[in-house]
């Protein structure tokens, strides 16, 4: 009977696999920096790709060499066995992985019966030894190696015994770590389970890894059955990049190993770090973090329906399957319409805002009929916030709008059509009236639509009175069409994320005319960023 192993080693591949899903591409200077903040997290090994395959890989190998200066993780090269009938000592890819600088090597090769015949052309001695005199090549040259068994389970489960005969060439030619590949990812939880742990029985002395896809959506649960049967390395991505559907994601499987099962993964003062990790490797690869990602997800610990967040008041473990901080994540509280007292008095105080029971009801009430309208305060903090701080009373001081005028002028082309040479000529500017104080202010901007217009013509106008204006940038703005039953008549909902460098936030404005709710947005937008950080 197998027995769960009381660690597990993290092997990263999102430097090979990962970066094979469709969207990724990253620079040399990318690459280095996800290794870091793998190495900061602390993952055993950290696959760097295929040292030789193209001029990109070369670069970042040899700049790893003299830049990559790791503290916990050690460093791979990734290729594959020797060519059919060829000599290892002439073998280019195997050169290239002795030659690449890295301690350790790991090598693909096919473990399945079907692909050694039909993709291969082969025979099958020829598939094992293949296998066996590359891991044996490698090993005398002083390196640490593991082998990828190619199609491992679907190769088991068509010719099990030809498929440990690969294994088993490997184990005698020394392999330090052999990892059973889901190549295609169709590999179900009990199946891993049993095949896993007939594998981990069979062989003494040789470590048992496991490469698993998420093609079924059983990409972690697999994880945990290898583990269960005694493997002791799992191979995956984190935030589970990779082809098709992508890898195994490692956020997860080690925050159910190393919290859920005993099993240690990474050292456990570092398991604070897996959102940031995940975050930053995000920005990384241009990809935005998934906000309901388990463990380390925006919304992994967010808090709506009313009767949760009442509960969570008194005792935080009540709708908490961890304490969030363990994996530096924290609880939100989301306000919507429905929320009630206990969730909005847990924001206020979150907040530092005073509000006794007279402005929470009013709170309430008010998010119920706006959310009626179409507004969606729980993608809008800022908003929310100086909703919440005018409930209980306070004013915003920095301006008051009197109004503005927004005029677009179309002068010449289409623009519609991309074989139009003719390109569209378009003006636009915007007219604010407003009062700071008992002094009225009036200011022209001109922009490349009515946002960007609005925007300027306030910075014209309050820009010199409060220069903590100049730091507001716009990062992003969103429409959506609310009933569309009613065509162009219908209502739209407006969001706009804003920055100043450090921090961020979103604010929300509807109405049916699009520049209305737009207005409503870059205001909020404005005036929480004067109020965070007034000058």
């Amino acid at each position: 009977m197998t027995t769960l192993p009381t660690s597990v080693e993290i092997y990263d591949t999102t430097l090979r696999d990962g970066a094979q899903l469709e969207g990724i591409s990253l620079t040399v200077e990318d690459k280095l920096n996800v290794a870091r903040q793998l190495d900061y997290l602390g993952v055993h090994y950290i696959e760097g790709g295929w040292p030789g395959a193209n001029p990109k890989d070369d670069e970042f190998f040899e700049r790893a060499r003299n830049e990559l200066k790791l503290d916990t993780s050690r460093f791979v090269a990734f290729g594959s066995t020797r060519r059919i009938k060829g000599k290892v000592d002439e073998d280019v890819t195997l050169g290239n992985l002795v030659n690449s600088g890295a301690s350790a090597s790991c090598i693909v090769g096919k473990a399945s019966e079907y692909h050694v015949t039909e993709a291969l052309r082969t025979t099958l001695d020829e598939g094992v030894a293949m296998v066996a005199d590359s891991v044996e090549y490698l090993k005398s040259k002083g390196q640490f190696v593991l082998y990828d068994a190619e199609h491992f389970f679907d190769g088991y489960k068509d010719n099990p015994e030809f498929t440990m005969r690969v294994l088993e060439g490997a184990a005698m030619a020394g392999v330090d770590r052999i990892v059973l590949c889901d190549t295609n990812g169709g590999t179900l939880p009990n199946e891993v389970e049993q095949i896993v742990s007939h594998v981990t029985n069979y062989f003494d002395g040789v470590g048992i890894g496991v490469h698993l896809h998420d093609d079924t959506g059983c990409g972690v649960a697999n994880a945990l059955a290898g583990v269960r049967a005694g493997a002791v390395q799992v191979q995956g991505t984190i935030n589970g990049y990779g082809e098709r559907t992508g890898n195994c994601n490692l956020i997860p499987i080690i925050g159910n190993l190393s919290l859920k099962m005993g099993v240690e993964t990474i050292p456990a003062d570092r398991m604070d770090r897996l959102t940031s990790v995940s975050n930053h490797i995000a920005e990384l690869v241009n990809f935005a973090p998934d906000p309901q990602q388990p463990y380390v997800g925006q919304s992994a610990f967010a808090h709506k329906a009313g009767l949760h967040t009442s509960a969570i008041k008194r005792r935080p473990d009540a709708y908490e399957h961890i304490e969030p901080a363990k994996v530096g994540n924290g609880a939100r509280f989301v306000i919507s319409e429905m929320a009630g007292r206990a969730s909005i008095a847990l924001r206020a105080q979150d907040l530092g805002i005073e509000m006794d029971d007279s402005s929470l009801g009013e709170v309430v009430d008010v998010l119920k009929r706006l959310e009626y309208a179409g507004y969606h305060f729980e993608v809008a903090d800022a908003s929310l916030e100086l909703l919440m701080r005018a409930a209980a009373g306070w004013e915003q001081p920095y301006f008051q709008l009197e109004s503005f005028r927004v005029s677009t002028d179309h002068r010449r082309g289409t623009g519609a059509r991309a074989w139009n040479d003719i390109a569209a000529e378009m003006d636009t500017e915007a007219t604010v009236k407003l009062w700071v104080g008992e002094e009225r202010l009036s200011a022209l901007g001109e922009g490349n639509g009515p946002v960007d217009a609005l925007h300027k013509a306030l910075g014209a106008a309050i820009g010199d009175r409060y220069p903590r204006f100049a730091d507001i940038a716009l990062l992003d703005y969103k429409v959506r069409v609310l009933d569309t039953s009613r065509g162009t008549g219908a209502v739209t909902r407006v969001l706009i994320d804003s920055t100043d460098g450090t921090r961020t936030w979103s604010t929300i404005g509807v109405s049916e005319n699009i520049v209305e709710a737009s207005w409503q947005a870059l205001v909020d937008s404005i005036v929480f960023g004067l109020l965070i950080d007034p000058s």
